[in-house]
């Protein structure tokens, strides 16, 4: 007896009848609202009288919902293996990860002629396929950046680019009978799909029997084949044969396929709604509760098995928790950050705090590896991600929601990004400080400061956060604000990552409408004195003015100054007196000015996968005015070109209303935020200590140097030994010690 432990699942198996388009439609929708798990199609593309199935599936992902879909089976000789698989993957993304591939060699050759297909012998037809399942599976590894080169016997590809990556990890099914399939499907396949009309039980159990040791010899565990079967058979009062009878008599002659032969996938071979219906509701309940008490546990290829890092135990990941590791089909996605290139040894995306407590207990399991946490994965100090060790990615803890209109109250989870929480509130009339990039993630952010658009009327970031709920290095959930866990609250708000996992947090935002944003653009190659004359300005300046000021070098070598404003007005003469004293810093190369929203400004971010690679190199200060020693220094180093990035973002204003001893972020006298990234660290060191010397802070978000220097330039003294005392308390074993990490007190001494 077999039971290879999947899942039970059930599907129907259409016909695509061109007669009717929309009553073939209308079965796959009924398969959906009778909570079918899968509709299949037939593929018979030389077939007049039947719609070309890619077209097909595709009307039906968009008319359906929930429902799987693929063809039953595709035919191979009629359907290119490197466009099949950009149309497969194109359709999983479409369909919100809906597609499943079923393939076969390919029947009927003199069909298959007849529309200009290559006929092959049958050993060619099996090697073609089995090279088609090497090559589609190529096509959707994005690992690596290296055009597909294959030369088989049967297809050959020079170059071409790998992608688009499915939405999820696409099942390759396989129709076939012989020795031959049946070997291939061992060797290579996820699944056995045969059609139980055209063969024998005895013959389904020869087939298992030759698969699983094709697999074996291939090494292969067994369980990874799903068995799928198509079946058809008659309704009636009484019995006259194998699925000719009542309901319950299907429930007996199904529940041996599934204990005694390992079949887990039933595909209803039916085009009519009466069987269809009935099947679903007097078939499907019945023998789901008749093997209710199976033992699932499905097995990854062992292709995905031999990616696996060591010192992780991937039997012992948390239930429910989704867990992406390498050679998973969503690696390529995760992997990495915005900056950063990594190569963790899992990455577990919680959904809810439960799981936040179950990831990061696995995670205390492990304690020799590192571990990251990740927000939205723009983070440069913090390291959310790592090579060889536990990512705790926050992305799919996304909510906004607005707890107090009143009081202008909102609630948001940490994996929501910037973009979207500027546009869910600025329906209100609502805006909140937070940076100057849409697609950074809130957790990050909003534990650091958070120097944003708003600042100098607004405050900080951390300046809003009225509460948090978050999970301790214990495991403990707790909730901390101004009368609650208030030291926690005070470290929170500015050396966050070191105490826990923010898991929501509450804000109080601003009244903000229209406002001004302005782009002026101007000729630098005075530069010290350009940045002398703009800090000195937006210093002057009223609080509803932030400015921030890029520098850049032209081809000529010729430095030029980007300046981008907002002004919280929407009155053009207030937005043009603050910007006008701008105007004559330097010669105006370009300018743009305009009445927008803050949502539309916060809007400029795709929303896509990271795909960092190597590390990063950001050197940051902050700094309480623009000198003429400061600027000269700044000057030297844009020029010589150890910065390819170069910025000064105004601070100052609301920030320094607040108590340099009310949150941990401590330095609120500064004016300015200076950030460098550069490529050379010898380069970078060689110019930066001249900057360095005019500094009075660090914004810790900014920084990739993690020395214990930098610890010192980040937190004033008393504000550190606070810091220190608090983490032993909070997170006495230095669980959170893989970032910008304050150790406790006890091993701090």
């Amino acid at each position: 007896m077999t039971d290879y432990g999947h899942q039970l699942e059930f599907g129907t198996f259409i016909t695509p009848t061109a007669a009717d388009p929309a009553a073939v439609v209308s079965l796959a929708t009924l398969s959906e609202s009778l909570g079918y798990d899968l509709v299949t199609i037939q593929d018979h593309p030389y077939m007049s009288d039947r719609l070309e199935v890619w077209t097909l599936l595709s009307w039906i992902a968009a008319e359906t919902e929930r429902i799987r879909l693929s063809a039953n089976v595709f035919n191979l000789a009629l359907r290119p293996p490197a466009t099949l698989a950009r149309a497969v993957a194109s359709l999983d993304l479409l369909s919100g990860g809906r597609f499943e591939l079923g393939v076969g060699a390919g029947a009927f050759p003199t069909a298959v002629a007849a529309m200009g297909g290559k006929v092959r012998s049958k050993g060619a037809s099996v090697r073609a396929l089995s090279e088609a399942i090497d090559l589609i599976r190529r096509f959707w590894d994005t690992s690596s950046r290296r055009g597909i080169r294959f030369d088989g016997e049967e297809y050959q590809v020079n170059g071409a680019q790998a992608g688009p990556i499915p939405a999820h990890d696409i099942p390759i099914w396989v129709g076939g009978y012989k020795p031959k399939m049946l070997e291939l499907i061992g060797k290579q396949a996820d699944g056995w799909l045969p059609t139980l009309s055209y063969t024998s039980i005895d013959e389904l159990a020869n087939g298992n029997a030759a698969i699983d040791a094709a697999a074996i010899g291939a090494e292969r565990d067994p369980r990874e084949i799903r068995r799928l079967l198509n079946i058809s058979g008659t309704f009636q009062a009484e019995s006259s044969g194998f699925l000719q009878g009542p309901p319950e008599q299907w429930v007996n002659d199904l529940a041996p396929l599934v204990t005694a032969h390992g079949f887990s996938t039933f595909l209803l071979m039916s085009d009519d709604p009466a069987v269809i219906t009935q099947f679903a509701r007097d078939v499907i309940p019945a023998l789901r509760a008749r093997l209710s008490d199976r033992a699932t546990a499905p097995v990854k290829r062992a292709a995905i098995r031999a990616q696996r890092r060591d010192g992780i135990d991937y039997d012992d990941i948390p239930a429910g928790v989704n867990a992406i590791e390498p050679g998973d089909i969503d690696f390529p996605r995760v992997k990495s950050t915005y900056m950063r290139g990594g190569s963790p040894g899992i990455v577990l995306q919680p959904a809810n705090v439960d799981q936040v407590i179950a990831s990061l207990a696995f995670a205390r399991r492990h304690p020799d590896l590192t571990m990251s946490v990740r927000s939205g994965g723009h983070g440069i100090s913090g390291r959310s991600t790592n090579d060889g060790g536990i990512v705790i990615d926050l992305g799919e803890m996304n909510k906004i929601e607005v707890l107090d209109e009143a009081n202008r109250l909102i609630r948001v989870e940490p994996g929501a990004r910037w973009m979207e929480v500027a546009v869910a509130i600025g329906q209100y009339g609502w805006a909140l400080s937070s940076g100057d990039y849409g697609g950074v993630g809130v957790g990050g952010l909003a534990t650091a400061g958070g120097i944003g658009w708003l600042v100098r009327e607004h405050g900080l970031t951390i300046d809003h956060v009225r509460a948090v709920e978050m999970v301790l290095a214990d495991g403990s959930f707790v909730r901390a604000s101004d009368t609650e866990n208030t030291d926690l609250f005070w470290a929170v708000r500015g050396a966050g990552a070191n105490f826990g996992i923010v898991t929501a947090f509450e804000f109080q935002v601003d009244p903000v409408g229209e406002v001004g944003f302005s782009q002026l653009v101007f000729d630098a190659s005075d530069l010290a004195g350009v940045l002398e004359r703009w800090g000195a300005i937006v210093e002057e300046s009223p609080r509803d003015l932030t400015s921030f000021m890029i520098v850049s070098r032209q081809r000529s070598g010729e430095p030029i100054a980007i300046v981008l404003s907002m002004i919280d007005s929407s009155e053009p003469e207030t937005i043009l007196a603050r910007l006008q004293p701008m105007a004559g810093i330097a010669p105006l190369l370009n300018q743009s000015i305009y009445l927008t929203s803050y949502a539309s400004v916060m809007s400029n971010a795709a929303l896509d996968d990271h795909s960092g690679m190597g590390e990063p190199l950001a050197r940051t200060g902050l700094l309480e005015h623009i000198t003429p020693e400061f600027a000269k220094a700044a000057e030297d180093l844009v020029l010589s070109g150890a910065t390819y990035f170069f910025q000064i973002r105004s601070a100052g204003g609301a920030v320094a209303d607040v108590s340099p001893d009310a949150t941990a972020y401590a330095h609120r006298s500064a004016n300015f935020s200076v950030v460098a990234f550069g490529s050379s660290p010898a380069r970078m060191e060689s110019h930066w200590p001249a900057l360095y010397e005019h500094f009075d802070g660090l914004y810790l978000s900014f920084e990739s140097t993690r020395s214990i220097e930098r610890l010192y330039d980040a937190f004033p003294p008393a504000t550190l030994a606070r810091l220190r005392e608090l983490k032993a308390k909070y997170d006495p074993n230095n669980v959170f010690r893989d970032n910008f990490n304050i150790a406790p007190a006890a091993i701090a001494r």
